[in-house]
């Protein structure tokens, strides 16, 4: 039996879909989400054509074709859980920014996709949209994007109203990215809430070794360093106008790995050489779930540490080095998400937690983010 818990604030956690593709432990089915764990669970993703929300998965997603009628089975898990609150995102890294700069620059598309976007979530019994344009006026989109933005939720806002839904963006977290792409007072006052993706803040591409989502900075980081973590985040959207509780803090359950150029250094800020080796249900370099974090960890040779100051874990071992999220990473987020009186926690995402309790109980840290934020 699933302890249920009375969450105070939103814990909103996204759903790989594409995870149901991976093979042993890491195989992930909608029926191995705990649908008391969360307030809000987000289906990730469908694509923009045109104006049109595009299926990106029909055999996942649709009944038709034999396929495995995701989106249903989806919103079945509200029969376990009536207070849930289920929604559908569009978007995401891959899809890029440019077809959706092209729909947000005229009046007539922008009409059209808040028309399509209603249809789509009522057709398909979700209560919400999550806009997750990656990013306005970046990656092949344009600065008139940034009021573009504006635009289109104020278009759709009303469309949404009228039917009783939800509508929900993710956006960038730190200044450099979220300065460039929004207009952080007009978007507050049409979105529901604001998904902060505060992670990814370094990553093999830095060349060296970085927290993937450090909470605070440590004295001595540069000045460049101290705007990337969850903190300076949180405080830059504030400091701009965005309303505390519509602010959700993301956490991530999953690391970002490294190669070490020399295993004899291998602190942080060490030289690497590039990603790390693939896990072995997420198969993707650079990436590694908690699921294989924690199972890692029991097979040894791992040295593992916590840092203090930015209250998040790392690991090496001979020339892999890994950044992650823990249990008690997990539990500083969510009391300086409760401290800041944000609107509840983020996650992504579901499928990288160990989900089947394989080093110790299911969902360790979503479990987290409901002991802390329901106390």
């Amino acid at each position: 039996m699933s302890i249920v818990y009375k969450i105070q604030g939103k814990i909103v956690c996204y759903f790989g879909s594409w995870s149901v593709y991976r093979p042993g432990n890491g195989r992930f089915s909608i029926e191995n989400i705990d649908p008391h764990l969360c307030t809000h669970l987000v289906y990730t993703f469908v694509g923009l054509k045109g104006s049109s929300i595009r299926v990106l998965d029909p055999w996942q997603d649709l009944p038709t074709n034999y396929g495995k009628d995701g989106f249903r089975r989806f919103n079945k898990l509200k029969l376990k859980n009536p207070a849930l609150k289920t929604l559908v995102a569009i978007g995401g890294w891959n899809e890029g920014s440019r077809k959706y700069s092209i729909m947000a620059s005229n009046p007539e598309s922008r009409e059209r996709f808040a028309d399509n976007a209603v249809t789509f979530v009522k057709q398909w019994g979700f209560d919400g949209f999550d806009l997750d344009w990656e990013y306005p006026n970046q990656r092949g989109g344009k600065s008139q994007d940034v009021q573009n933005f504006v635009e289109l939720l104020k278009v759709m806002r009303p469309k949404f109203d009228q039917e009783g839904l939800i509508l929900s963006a993710a956006v960038a977290a730190a200044e450099s990215s979220a300065a460039k792409s929004y207009e952080i007072v007009e978007i507050s006052k049409y979105l529901d809430f604001i998904n902060l993706m505060a992670y990814d803040f370094h990553g093999f591409w830095d060349h060296k070794t970085g927290h993937n989502a450090p909470l605070f900075a440590a004295p001595g980081d540069s000045e460049d360093l101290q705007k990337f973590t969850s903190e300076a985040a949180v405080n830059y959207w504030l400091s701009k106008g965005a309303p505390r509780e519509k602010l959700i803090l993301g956490v991530p359950t999953y690391g970002h790995s490294f190669t070490l150029k020399n295993p004899g250094n291998n602190g942080i800020g060490a030289a690497t050489s590039g990603y790390g080796d693939p896990g072995p249900y997420t198969q993707s370099g650079g990436v590694l779930g908690y699921n294989e974090i924690c199972e890692m960890q029991q097979y040894g040779g791992w040295n593992f540490f916590f840092d203090e100051e930015r209250r998040v874990p790392w690991g090496y071992r001979g020339h892999q080095w890994i950044s992650f999220d823990n249990i008690e990473s997990i539990k500083a987020k969510a009391q300086f998400a409760k401290e800041k009186g944000l609107g509840g926690a983020m996650v992504w995402s579901v499928e990288t937690d160990d989900f089947h309790g394989i080093c110790r109980e299911s969902y360790p840290l979503i479990k987290t983010l409901n002991v802390v934020l329901q106390s």
